[in-house]
């Protein structure tokens, strides 16, 4: 299972109440099930809108494998353009 950096957001970083953590997971389906268990109920209800970035490109595929050492950002929506 690769080990990836978490970076967190605006409201997704105060629910997880941290910037950024290191996460196993294979998959993004499987990462936001695991930081979701780690942080609670809170963080799961803002994970729903996210959008998440893979080393910098949004993924196609939730279900694809994950790259060893890659960094996933955790982008809540933002007000304003």
């Amino acid at each position: 299972m690769p080990a990836v950096i978490v970076r967190y957001f605006a409201g997704a970083r105060a629910a997880a109440g941290v910037d950024t953590e290191p996460c196993e997971a294979d998959t993004l389906d499987e990462l936001v099930v695991r930081v979701s268990g780690a942080h609670g109920e809170r963080l799961e209800r803002v994970l729903t809108a996210c959008s998440f970035l893979v080393d910098g490109a949004q993924p196609r595929d939730r279900a694809a494998p994950l790259p060893a050492g890659a960094v996933v950002d955790v982008l809540p929506p933002f007000a304003g353009g």
